[in-house]
């Protein structure tokens, strides 16, 4: 997904000296501290040498010590000592294994998730309309949106750009709104009215397509590589900033600490750096390089791989994004038969296979680990058997380079097999498999769903024992305790499933420690940073997260109502505090009330 497609940079030195973040914490932090938790309260370390621990020792931005209250030194007055609430726990830093930063702040401005008619999107369009007077006075401004989703609708089936023009408040609306997975984009007439006259529309787009009447004639929907037909105004630094903000904020309030960005081009790397330059990367962020039709191949050795960058280094550019497929929820995943609910049609391949060949060998070639995009079984076959040749030509390629199979969400049953004995990175999202469950059996049937959402499965055949977790955002929610509540549990936010109450396909539920290390340690290392991050071990960088109830051990059914209360990076508290404190331990809450405050004030200056 690549929705942020157009904007200009045009960032000065002077336009980012106003967006201030963890600079406004490092005057007030101390860099030596220690924290200890209470009442029951357990560190949670994800090393295996070392399960858990009462307290942690930070200096400098990483951990110098982690162990029981008794092995740690706390005596030093010189080194203050702070306890979390009693019961509170500590872990990692929460990893998102695969993400997209600004369209979550993009989309954030316009949210169409969990509408269950054409009727409600509609009538969410015009409350927005409402709201922003400045938009509802300039009809050529476009609206955007994202959320929709027809599987949700009694129909079932693609709107048009009828639906959204027939009103009368909306019509003559430039109206954009992109499908809940990002895989479809639906127009307004006037829109689509604008791509006929400027002859846009192509009576065929590879590995793409037009949605057509029965007449022949687009009816306003455009599925994945024809989603780039629809024009849509570049997005100005204001507004990218402003997205940014919208996601850091959010990210930092759940927990995030560090973010593998599925797919940016040039200029979203232009953006990170300037950030990273200045000290502005609230978070780390593991961006991969977007491949084409976005970015041209030709191109991938004029810009190196990035590590560490920046002034606190937490900019990385190691990989590139690639896609071989659509999503199931268009029917864009590229299957092996026809789909169960939809005969006429296999998906979509974005990529032809010897293309695809082709850009791995060249991203082989010029230093760049591999992350393609696939979620149909046959896509993955593909995938599955270009990594393999792959290898036989170079036996390091697997171990060295970390070739990644994003969502990897299809697989025949001989393919989970292959994959796991190969070595691939299955990343995935658990919040896909409950979003996706209440059609995916009717879409695929008996026979395929058996290898779909498989997730004990693929962490059962890894020859490395790593299986990345991710939410996908905005596709999913941003909080990751919604992908664990869903890999463990298999069930709805509501607690159901379609098999019940015990959940959907339980066999392919993790245990919560499998699904806490698919949230820390398994996206470090595919990332190529296991040695700093992903675990509280002695040397390691300071990332850790207080949560207010334990939940590996909580009622599944608490889980999601856990609080954050604080994000540490590098030893900085970004969000929250520690608290409460007795004796001679030191109470921060004022320190963070007031840092939160300058920085908010520092923020409206720019953000109005």
């Amino acid at each position: 997904m690549n929705l942020v497609r157009n904007f200009a940079l045009g960032l000065t030195t002077a336009t980012l000296a106003r967006y201030t973040w963890s600079s406004i914490y490092d005057a007030k932090f101390p860099s030596s501290y220690t924290v200890c938790t209470t009442g029951h309260g357990t560190i949670y370390t994800v090393d295996e040498m070392n399960p858990t621990a009462e307290c942690v020792s930070v200096k400098d931005g990483r951990l110098v010590a982690v162990g029981p209250r008794d092995s740690i030194d706390i005596a030093s007055s010189t080194v203050p000592m702070y306890e979390t609430k009693p019961g509170s726990i500590i872990v990692p830093g929460l990893s998102d294994a695969h993400a997209h930063i600004l369209e979550y702040g993009w989309k954030m401005q316009l949210v169409l998730d969990g509408a269950n008619s054409i009727e409600e999107i509609i009538s969410r369009v015009k409350a927005y309309l409402r709201s922003h007077p400045e938009v509802a006075d300039d009809p050529t401004t476009f609206i955007e949106g994202m959320g929709w989703d027809q599987n949700r609708w009694a129909s079932k089936q693609f709107p048009t750009a009828d639906d959204l023009s027939d009103d009368p408040e909306l019509a003559g609306r430039r109206i954009v709104l992109t499908r809940v997975d990002g895989h479809a984009t639906w127009v307004s007439k006037p829109v689509l009215e604008l791509m006929i006259a400027g002859g846009k529309i192509p009576k065929d787009v590879s590995g793409g397509e037009v949605i057509r009447d029965k007449g022949g004639f687009p009816t306003g929907i455009f599925v994945d590589n024809a989603m780039s037909l629809v024009p849509v105004p570049d997005k100005t630094p204001a507004q990218v900033l402003a997205y940014f903000k919208t996601a850091m904020q959010d990210a930092l309030e759940v927990g995030l600490t560090n973010i593998h960005d599925a797919g940016g081009q040039d200029q979203y790397i232009d953006f990170y750096k300037e950030m990273a330059d200045t000290g502005k990367l609230p978070v780390r962020i593991y961006l991969m390089r977007a491949g084409p039709p976005a970015d041209d191949i030709s191109e991938w050795d004029k810009i190196k791989p990035l590590i560490n960058y920046g002034e606190n280094e937490r900019f990385n550019v190691q990989g590139v994004k690639l896609f071989m497929d659509g999503a199931l929820g268009s029917w864009g995943a590229a299957l092996l038969e026809p789909y169960s609910d939809n005969n006429s049609t296999s998906g979509l391949l974005t990529t032809e296979p010897e293309d695809m060949r082709n850009y791995i060998e060249q991203a082989w070639r010029y230093g760049w680990q591999v992350n393609v995009h696939a979620i149909g079984d046959r896509a993955n076959h593909i995938v599955l058997d270009i990594f393999e040749d792959m290898q036989s030509k170079d036996p390091g390629f697997l171990m060295d380079r970390r070739p990644r199979i994003e969502h990897s969400q299809i697989m025949t049953l001989d393919d989970l097999d292959r994959s796991g004995r190969l070595g691939v990175i299955n990343s995935v999202q658990p919040t896909h498999a409950t979003s996706d469950m209440e059609y995916a059996e009717s879409r695929l049937g008996p026979q395929r769903i058996k290898g779909a959402y498989a997730y004990k499965t693929m962490l059962r055949n890894s020859r490395f024992n790593v299986l990345p977790l991710g939410s996908d955002f905005p596709i999913e929610g941003i909080n990751p305790l919604l992908g664990f509540y869903a890999a463990v549990s298999r069930l709805s936010v509501a607690g159901d499933s379609p098999h019940g109450p015990g959940g959907w396909y339980p066999s392919d539920a993790l245990t919560r420690a499998e699904a806490l290390k698919g949230m820390t340690l398994d996206p470090a290392y595919a990332s190529f940073s296991e040695q700093e991050l992903g675990s509280l071990e002695k040397g390691k960088k300071a990332d850790f997260v207080v949560l207010d109830q334990d939940i590996m051990k909580a009622e599944m059914s608490k889980v999601l109502s856990t609080k954050v209360e604080a994000t540490v990076i590098d030893g900085q508290v970004l969000y929250g505090g520690f608290g409460p404190s007795g004796g001679r331990l030191v109470d921060i809450s004022f320190l963070v009330q007031e840092a939160t405050r300058l920085r908010d004030r520092v923020l409206g200056q720019f953000f109005v």
